[in-house]
């Protein structure tokens, strides 16, 4: 066990404070050798030029000729074109002036003025707007309350359109989808339109879409007289989309401070840009996380926030990371199946939950402690003589960081001084960089993601399947079949497995018949009489 007095040597010599962004970055838990640095000098310079040539607007993606730009959306001028410049500043401005219409009520709905807000997206165009609305939010005093379709699960839906029942005249709907095309978008959007009809309300006077130009929804929102698109550029990804309108309407409808969440993003990249390790926070990440995972992702990413505003931010950052770093082939082709998993909820929550294992289970796993220094806005009272419950928060913190240190568990721990809007932008800029940095150093692509289109395609041939299915048993209404020779009779015998799911969903939502008697695999199902 290493000595105090050595451990506060290394806490001193690894230990760096970022005043302009108002963190500090501790990497003493991690015993990387002095030598790691120097032999990772030449790589990280490496990874630092092909993130200024990504800035200044090199092709991310070959195949698809498209830029990565979420960096110009903190800062307009740094974008390769003056259109781009002028798109971005135009879109700041409309999303600033269409919430100021919203809020005085000059927009409004057909119950009068807009006091929640639904918004409808998968993915980054959800979890973002979702971190951010828990993390500044205040329920109390937010100008429009925010609730989510972010999925495709009807009972989900049900859930939230149960809490809007009689105020949909004055929720205003937000549909996010860059192609128009996202199924569970789409989905979404559909049962909305169906909520409102059923209400008898007109859904155009209460939607807004942030598409891309000329997509299908840009067109279904041209068409139908919605209230306001705004755009949603090829050369922003989803899961990097926080600082566009994706997550800047969201946020300044409820309220938020979107001009601090932006200038906390702005300052991060510029720190971040700075191409020595001791003075780049992000650079500091990149190279713990090649250190701990061996450079191959060896070892899981457990988050520990210490705040329960940054209670998503684990969420988000699974998707951030995952979706960027989890790749089966590097930039040269080779098969290198590179991740990095990440999972994590709150302290000192996890404390009760899964922190037993860490500390004594298996060992394949690094922590990444999140501290806020500040408790609250104002004083705090004493839980017990000379201790109130931000200290206990504290101290659960330190202690658990020692317990695991203690049983040879590495971590790093981030310390910042508030939740503010600024720090928010900050965190978020911060991460995407360090995920930047890091896929340069193992050699990815970190912005795109074919394993992502290869589920949707196998979805779709799924729905494809299941259309011809009913369709061969609305033919058919006097046989009955099994999964096999259903699958046989539409030509596709392989397919018995995915047919038998089809047909046991199918039967227990009511759209087909199980006839009884067959059990397991054997059972038959009709056409529904």
């Amino acid at each position: 066990m290493t000595s105090k007095s050595a451990l506060w040597a290394r806490f001193q010599q690894h230990y760096t404070e970022f005043p302009s962004l108002g963190i500090a970055l501790d990497l003493s838990r991690v015993n990387f050798p002095d030598r790691f640095l120097f032999t990772m000098t030449r790589p990280l310079q490496k990874a630092f030029i092909a993130m200024a040539e990504l800035e200044k607007g090199g092709l991310a993606n070959p195949d698809e000729q498209r830029m990565v730009g979420h960096y110009w959306l903190r800062n307009a001028a740094l974008a390769p074109t003056q259109t781009i410049t002028a798109e971005i500043e135009r879109t700041i401005a409309e999303v600033q002036a269409f919430a100021a219409e919203v809020h005085a009520g000059t927009v409004q709905g057909a119950g009068g003025k807009f006091q929640n807000v639904l918004v409808i997206g998968i993915g980054g165009s959800a979890l973002g707007p979702q971190f951010v609305a828990q993390a500044l939010g205040q329920p109390a005093t937010d100008r429009l309350q925010l609730s989510f379709f972010d999925n495709t699960d009807p009972d989900g839906m049900d859930r939230v359109l149960a809490k809007l029942a009689g105020q949909l005249g004055r929720t205003l709907c937000v549909v996010i989808s860059k192609s128009g095309g996202t199924p569970e978008t789409r989905n979404g959007m559909v049962e909305a339109e169906a909520a409102y009809a059923q209400a008898g309300l007109d859904f155009a006077p209460h939607a807004v879409a942030i598409t891309g130009h000329g997509s299908a929804l840009h067109r279904t929102a041209a068409r139908a007289g919605w209230l306001k698109s705004f755009p949603m550029w090829d050369w922003v990804g989803g899961r990097t989309s926080e600082t566009s309108a994706v997550g800047l309407l969201p946020a300044a409808l409820q309220g938020l401070d979107i001009a601090g969440l932006l200038a906390g993003a702005k300052a991060a990249d510029e720190v971040t840009r700075v191409p020595e390790f001791k003075r780049n926070p992000a650079a500091q990440l990149a190279l713990m996380w090649y250190f701990l995972g061996e450079g191959r992702g060896a070892k899981d990413m457990v988050v520990l926030p210490y705040k329960d505003r940054l209670e998503l931010f684990s969420k988000y950052l699974q998707q951030l990371v995952m979706e960027s770093l989890g790749k089966e082939l590097d930039l040269d082709g080779r098969i290198v199946n590179s991740g990095l998993s990440v999972y994590g909820n709150k302290g000192s929550t996890d404390q009760h939950a899964y922190v037993q294992q860490l500390r004594e289970g298996v060992p394949n796993f690094f922590a990444v402690f999140i501290e806020v220094l500040q408790d609250r806005s104002g004083p705090s009272l004493e839980v017990e003589p000379g201790a109130t419950s931000g200290d206990f928060l504290s101290g659960f913190f330190l202690g658990t960081r020692t317990a695991l240190y203690e049983n040879g568990r590495q971590s790093i721990t981030l310390t910042v001084r508030d939740t503010s809007a600024f720090t928010v932008g900050m965190l978020i800029a911060l991460f995407e960089r360090a995920v930047g940095l890091y896929a340069s150093l193992i050699n990815v692509n970190a912005y795109h993601q074919p394993g992502v289109e290869a589920g949707k395609k196998a979805a779709a041939a799924v729905l494809s399947l299941q259309n011809e299915a009913v369709a061969h048993l609305a033919k058919h209404p006097e046989l009955s079949f099994t999964a096999e020779t259903l699958a046989a009779a539409l030509g596709k015998p392989d397919e018995a497995e995915a047919v038998f799911k089809i047909c046991t969903h199918l039967a227990s939502n009511g759209r087909a018949a199980k006839i009884t008697g067959g059990q397991g695999t054997a059972v038959q199902f009709s056409a529904l009489v």
